[in-house]
């Protein structure tokens, strides 16, 4: 790979990762309103789910138009990854603004009164969780602004690595004479 054809995946990629965060902001606004509205639950649930079929849709726009129909499975590989690490960024920076600025607790709360229902105890009790769900709120309560970003940058990472394997595998393209 030629260092212009670098400078123009990571072009590609920024911008293709700065159109999937908006996915993931979306699903994020979505699940806190979902706490109380389980539509807005189901439409977090699909923008998640159709996150990485956007991402492979970009990458089949990126082999097709941009390069002309061929693609390495390394450039694909490398584009999927990308695409996942400036869609995390920016994820990551929504978040800590999130949780520094506009949550004040809102979440935690929501999932205390959620376990603390008869419904949730009764759901505790049949599984046998009651421990590790205070243990688990407790460590929410714990967390900072930056380590919910950091952490979400984390996991949106590995799941460009995960799931970038199979997508590059399948769309790469070698030249056809």
């Amino acid at each position: 790979m030629t260092p212009a054809e670098y400078v123009q995946l990571k072009a590609f990629a920024r911008q293709d990762g700065a159109l999937l965060s908006l996915l993931w902001i979306g699903a994020l606004i979505c699940y806190v309103n979902g706490l109380t509205n389980p539509l807005m639950a189901m439409t977090s649930f699909l923008l998640l789910v159709a996150s990485p079929i956007y991402a492979i849709t970009r990458l089949r726009h990126f082999r097709d138009k941009v390069r002309e129909g061929v693609i390495s499975f390394l450039r694909a590989y490398a584009y999927m990854i990308l695409i996942f690490f400036y869609a995390g960024l920016l994820l990551a920076v929504a978040l800590y603004i999130y949780f520094a600025f506009i949550d004040k607790g809102y979440l935690l709360e929501a999932y205390t009164q959620m376990f603390n229902s008869e419904e949730g105890q009764q759901m505790l009790n049949a599984w046998g969780m009651e421990e590790q769900m205070k243990i688990g709120l407790s460590q929410l309560a714990a967390m900072r602004p930056i380590d919910y970003g950091l952490n979400m940058l984390t996991v949106s990472i590995m799941l460009g690595c995960l799931i970038g394997l199979p997508v590059a595998a399948i769309m790469q393209r070698k030249v056809v004479n």
